[in-house]
């Protein structure tokens, strides 16, 4: 009998995160894997936040830094999408 292990089927992305603002062009860049990622944009702030895998292969993240601003949006096969307090978009890719 073969036995898998649950968490390879529940793994979210991870490795280095981009992300840029549509009309500034403002960037956020950082790492992580799952649980905790970490941003940093251009002005040094830095953004703190986590992915959670869902039931139709997406993945939410929500993101947040120490002025209590924050960042959620969803990521499929196109990429990722996030929008802030604000209704500013982000778009944004994993390597």
């Amino acid at each position: 009998m073969v036995f898998r292990k649950k968490r390879l089927l529940e793994r979210t992305p991870g490795g280095h995160f981009c992300f840029e603002e549509e009309r500034t062009k403002a960037r956020l860049n950082g790492f992580g894997h799952g649980e905790y990622i970490q941003l940093r944009d251009e002005a040094g702030h830095v953004w703190k936040g986590s992915a959670q895998r869902g039931d139709d292969d997406t993945v939410r993240y929500t993101f947040r830094d120490e002025k209590g601003r924050r960042l959620a949006g969803v990521a499929d096969k196109f990429g990722i999408t996030l929008r802030d307090d604000k209704g500013k978009t982000w778009r944004g890719i994993v390597d």
